[in-house]
């Protein structure tokens, strides 16, 4: 995911600056079933630190001894980890090794790149083969510019190709500073969110209330900048005035976020919602439908905390398509299906 590979990137600079040399691992290709899917990606450092994780936590030992290799000799590498008889997922990893260095120019376009809510693109060069093969390694592709993450790749027309799209980091837009939100931000922060926290002008509270926030914006709802809002944007407004309430809905009615949760009870909706069409008769009919209030999954929920799992929990549901059940109730498989346009692999 986008935010696995922004921390991943920062650490790596931060090793950079000690004079620590990082490897990077990345599950190209599974055969069978496992905890995480190919694309996920950790990131070793010379001292022995470990960042991320490719599994629950049984693979990353045999990674870290793996990556020695990679330390001492900088030529990428191919292993491969059967959990077929020691994990609970009976499925085989292949895993590309390759010292992590990218340059400052990938650097710079990378972070331009996420500034300006761009998509990107990481491609990697493997071989279900374990050991060292010419041509292993991956490259980030930004607005058609090309970016190694480790040495120069050789061409070697015997490789497969796993390409991932990236997307913009998932963003959380908090309309409200009350207790309740202050939970759904430590929560979003938790998910590897960017939280955005939106309060009255007359509102004493800071960015330091909001643990996790990576902005705040004390503003009347006609000053806002929602312009960022995209599909990769999740809106909760819970303000808990009715006035603001409505002012917030008349500001995004041409926004169109993934997500657009209202809390409050079900009367409530119905007299906002009625408020709001008097005063936007001719809004899209499709900002209204894709309006789920009151937010949340019908989980019992009580207490703030419970109520921002509640909420988080809709918002996953909504974002991955997924209808929300129990998993031992699920037929397929218990993960929810990666669209094509985001994960392919090829040869």
């Amino acid at each position: 995911m986008t935010h696995e590979f922004k921390h991943i990137i920062e650490v790596f600079l931060d090793a950079k600056s000690k004079g620590l040399k990082s490897v990077l691992a990345t599950v190209v290709a599974l055969d069978g079933s496992s905890y995480r899917k190919p694309g996920v990606r950790m990131l070793l450092i010379e001292n022995g630190e470990m960042i991320g994780a490719v599994s629950g936590g049984c693979v990353e030992k045999d990674i870290l001894q793996q990556s020695q290799s990679v330390f001492q000799t900088g030529e990428p590498k191919m292993m491969t980890y059967d959990g077929r008889f020691r994990l609970g997922c009976e499925g085989v990893l292949y895993i590309l090794m390759e010292q992590f260095e990218p340059d400052h120019e990938g650097i710079l376009a990378l972070k331009q790149c996420l500034e300006d809510r761009k998509p990107f693109k990481i491609q990697s060069y493997y071989l279900k083969k374990e050991g060292v093969t010419e041509g292993l390694g991956s490259q980030m592709e930004i607005g058609g510019s090309k970016f190694n993450l480790t040495h120069v790749l050789p061409s070697n027309s015997k490789l497969s190709v796993f390409s991932e799209n990236l997307p913009p980091c998932f963003k959380l837009m908090i309309f409200g500073a009350e207790h309740d939100a202050v939970q759904l931000c430590k929560l979003g922060h938790f998910n590897g969110w960017e939280v955005t926290v939106i309060s009255g002008p007359l509102e004493s509270k800071t960015i330091a209330n909001f643990p996790g926030a990576t902005a705040f914006f004390s503003v009347s709802p006609d000053v806002l900048e929602l312009n960022s809002i995209d599909s990769e944007t999740a809106v909760v407004i819970m303000s808990h005035n009715f006035a603001n309430d409505l002012k917030y809905m008349i500001e995004l009615k041409d926004s169109r976020p993934a997500y657009l949760g209202l809390l409050g009870p079900s009367k409530r909706r119905e007299k906002l919602l009625a408020q709001f069409i008097e005063y936007c008769p001719n809004v899209d009919v499709t900002f209204i439908e894709n309006i789920y209030g009151p937010a949340g999954l019908n989980l019992g929920a009580e207490t703030p905390q419970e109520i921002a799992i509640s909420i988080i929990a809709e918002i996953l549901s909504v974002v991955r398509q997924q209808r929300p059940m129990s998993l031992k109730e699920k037929q397929a498989g218990i993960h929810a299906q990666i669209s094509e346009n985001k994960i392919e692999s090829k040869t």
